[in-house]
């Protein structure tokens, strides 16, 4: 999964170390949990040799898992998860997230609608203990901080950033995104699985099974990229040590404020 993860190039990664991509496989489970454990004992590695770690990336509850600590909560239950599993085939995926909204809004700005796993957890949870997933959240109060961290969020314009986000999804189904996916099936990788009904990935998935036209597939994928990006910022932007600039104007001025920050 090269083209629709944006994964950095192989030039990029002969020149910064990159560290946490081609982990696992796309049938592989992988969760905040993991992510957190893996990342820990990678950061681990790179400060015994001396060096400093960038962060990198627009999953909210993953980075603020790696800088505040995570809420675990009880373990997953079988016969709970099962029930689950067979309301979304009798009344789909949708019934159960409209559940979730309604016992749990603050889930909306977190949570995607097409996100099963995520969905099926906060369900799960709520039903195991009768609190959601946000009250647990919001206790749990992520005071686990470990690092010492300077956050530097990259502010544009909106009308600049949905440009850029087109621009993006063009390039991505020019360089064979659609492909990749074909290629991906033909390996056995069903296109249910988590990683392929993401953005990009489920609208190629579509065009495959002949669900959607190659032109309206992408239009679609630049819609919930959009959406995406609204939903990242609306995250972040409640967190109040980001230091919002520009990267292209501000450049200097993020170059210079990370020095500061690093200087024993």
């Amino acid at each position: 999964m090269n083209i629709g993860t944006g994964k950095p190039s192989r030039a990029d990664r002969e020149r910064v170390a990159h560290h946490l991509i081609d982990v696992v496989d796309p049938d592989e489970e992988f969760n905040v949990a993991i992510f957190r454990r893996l990342a820990l004992e990678t950061i681990d590695h790179i400060h015994a040799r001396g060096k400093h770690v960038v962060v990198c990336g627009g999953t909210g509850l993953y980075l603020k898992a790696l800088t505040r600590g995570l809420f675990v909560g009880p373990e997953q239950n079988p016969e709970v998860r099962n029930e689950l599993a067979r309301e979304i085939q009798e009344k789909g995926l949708g019934a159960l997230y409209q559940r979730l909204i309604e016992i749990d809004p603050a889930a909306h700005s977190r949570i995607h609608p097409n996100d099963r796993q995520r969905i099926v957890r906060a369900l799960e949870v709520y039903r195991l203990t009768g609190k959601p997933m946000s009250q647990w959240q919001r206790e749990h109060d992520f005071g686990d901080e470990r690092f010492d961290t300077f956050k530097i969020g990259l502010q544009r314009e909106r009308a600049e950033l949905y440009d850029l986000i087109n621009r993006r999804c063009d390039r991505m189904i020019g360089e064979g995104l659609l492909e990749e996916v074909r290629g991906l099936a033909a390996k056995g990788y069903s296109l249910d699985l988590k990683p392929l009904q993401s953005v990009g990935y489920r609208q190629m998935g579509l065009v495959l099974q002949g669900m959607l036209k190659i032109e309206q597939a992408v239009e679609e994928m630049k819609q919930e990229t959009r959406h995406l990006a609204k939903r990242q910022l609306t995250w972040f932007r409640q967190d109040h040590e980001i230091r919002w600039l520009h990267p292209e104007s501000e450049k200097e001025e993020i170059r210079r404020a990370a020095e500061s920050f690093l200087r024993p």
